[in-house]
């Protein structure tokens, strides 16, 4: 064999070996490199989601997890869309003055659009997590309250807008958090960037 050869058998050799360990250390790196991304459960801790409300029926109340927070969905009829003004007199903050919404909320029903309320699911008093009653619900004989959210603990209520009534524990109006509308059955709660529908 000639040294020619042998150098052309080492070459392939090595280019072997290279291309080898190359697959090797990329293989190897992927796992590597994906420890470094943040869990699932870490992304969706922060991560915007989207819920899907094609099927809510009017007054029907759909329940979501978001920054490990319930969030709200209601679909309002009409008779509770305008059953909001007439508890105005009775509410701590009618205006929405605090600042518990994004701008685009900061109107009577407290949402982009009337028939849906999103709110987070958390008293402003303690951080109890208030109850729905719908007005068919209740007993009105008994009692003048027009329905919306009950917090038991310590008898905070809410309207159907989640704004706080006067005399009762809770501070603040219930937080809306940021959101928009991607489609016209799709919200996304996290985000509020340039809505779309």
């Amino acid at each position: 064999m000639s040294g020619d050869e042998i150098n052309q058998k080492r070459r392939r050799l090595l280019t072997a070996t290279v291309a080898v360990g190359s697959v090797g250390a990329i293989a190897g790196a992927v796992p590597f490199m994906s420890s470094w991304q943040p869990s699932a459960k870490a992304r969706a801790i922060g991560a915007p989601i989207e819920v899907d409300i094609s099927d809510m029926k009017v007054g029907q109340l759909k329940k979501f997890e978001w920054q490990g927070k319930p969030v709200w969905v209601l679909r309002r009829s009409e008779a509770m869309i305008n059953e909001l003004a007439s508890v105005e007199d009775e509410l701590s903050d009618p205006e929405s003055s605090v600042d518990q919404q994004p701008a685009y909320a900061q109107n009577a029903h407290r949402s982009r659009k009337p028939e849906f309320l999103v709110v987070v699911g958390v008293c402003t008093h303690l951080g109890c997590s208030p109850s729905f009653q719908s007005p068919e619900s209740l007993d009105n004989a008994s009692d003048a309250w027009k329905g919306g959210f009950y917090c038991p603990c310590h008898g905070s209520r809410f309207d159907m807008a989640g704004r706080v009534y006067r005399n009762v524990p809770a501070p603040t109006n219930l937080i809306v958090p940021p959101y928009k509308f991607v489609s016209d059955t799709r919200i996304v709660i996290g985000d509020d960037s340039e809505e779309t529908a």
